[in-house]
């Protein structure tokens, strides 16, 4: 039986890239497949002093494969390439800095990890993509393996609340675009549930608008899960993502997901979410409006997408590892 060693980044919070590669690992050991261990990294960010800590905690440690499971890429120059696989969830840091700043994390985060790894695997087939025309890397190298959604999401059995629905919102960064649906729903009679940090100047502009809105953070799986059920609404109109998680998620949980026409969203939706332009406030709105008032196309919506989770189920993700790591342990 060959190991498998998952290493990960420092976080004080607990994010979707440790749960899913849990979940995987979890599986994969109950089924004997093969061995697994976690290791997560001392030092968070990517100043000289984390960099050096990082590497000399990792000096030692020994197994078959080693899987870079997000974010701290550069630790793969540390493994042998041959039995070193790298997860990249998306291209977003790139878009997020500029000049020398871009250019050291370019070669740190993306040309020199891809180049020093066996395989790489990504979530998307729009990151695939960006990763190929970023670094070169040839396409066989590059394998798409979608995120498994959170077992714990379970169906919610409320009715759908047409005079004054739920609309669940996931995620405060800029690219999840709350402030322009802070614009579409200005006057509509919801209530707007979001999850994570709200940045004062957007919330002055909810309590501005006279928006009804509840916010919570640091939730538990737990407490996200019941965030799904007891919602009417998923609203998710990001303007970049590597995957898109949330849109799985309330699909699991059998409630309507609105999403933007973007790739990857509009990949993952499989066909069965009411797709919005996330730039037009007028689009969202307009989405939003035709999920509440038209029960048909809501319960036809959310029929389709109930299926379409299945296809992300932990067990079907973990497989599709399992054949990565089989063909790397073979050379």
């Amino acid at each position: 039986m060959f190991k498998v060693i998952y290493l990960f980044r420092n976080t004080k919070t607990f994010f979707s890239i440790e749960n899913i590669f849990r979940q995987v690992a979890g599986i994969l050991t109950s089924e004997k497949a093969c061995s697994c261990e976690s290791v997560t990294l001392p030092r968070p960010g990517f100043s000289p002093v984390s960099l050096l800590q990082n590497a000399r905690y990792v000096r030692g440690l020994s197994a078959d494969i080693y899987h870079i499971t997000g974010d701290v890429h550069y630790i793969t120059l540390l493994f042998p390439r041959e039995r070193t696989i790298l997860t990249i969830h998306d291209c977003g840091f790139l878009h997020q800095n500029k000049g020398i700043k871009r250019w050291i994390l370019k070669k740190l985060l993306l040309d020199w990890p891809v180049r020093h790894s066996r395989l790489v695997t990504t979530v998307s087939q729009r990151t695939r993509l960006d990763i190929m025309e970023l670094t070169g890397c040839p396409e066989e190298k590059i394998v798409v393996i979608p995120n498994p959604v959170n077992e714990k999401i379970y169906k919610g059995t409320a009715s759908f609340n047409e005079k004054q629905p739920v609309l669940l919102f996931i995620g405060t960064t800029p690219n999840k675009n709350l402030p322009l649906l802070t614009e579409a729903i200005r006057g509509l009679s919801c209530i707007l549930d979001i999850v994570g940090k709200i940045p004062a100047p957007v919330e002055e502009k909810l309590k501005e608008d006279n928006i009804v809105y509840r916010n919570s953070f640091n939730l538990t799986d737990e407490e996200i899960a019941d965030k799904y059920a007891g919602s009417d609404i998923i609203v998710f109109p990001s303007l970049f993502e590597g995957f898109g998680m949330p849109i799985i998620e309330g699909q699991r949980a059998g409630r309507v997901v609105i999403t933007s026409d973007l790739p990857p969203m509009n990949e993952v939706a499989g066909g069965a979410a009411c797709l919005v332009d996330p730039h037009d406030p007028g689009s969202v709105r307009a989405g939003i409006e035709r999920v509440i008032r038209d029960r048909e196309y809501r319960e036809e919506l959310i029929g389709n997408g109930f299926k379409n989770a299945e296809k992300y189920s932990p067990q079907s993700i973990a497989g599709k590892y399992l054949e990565c790591y089989q063909k790397i342990s073979k050379t």
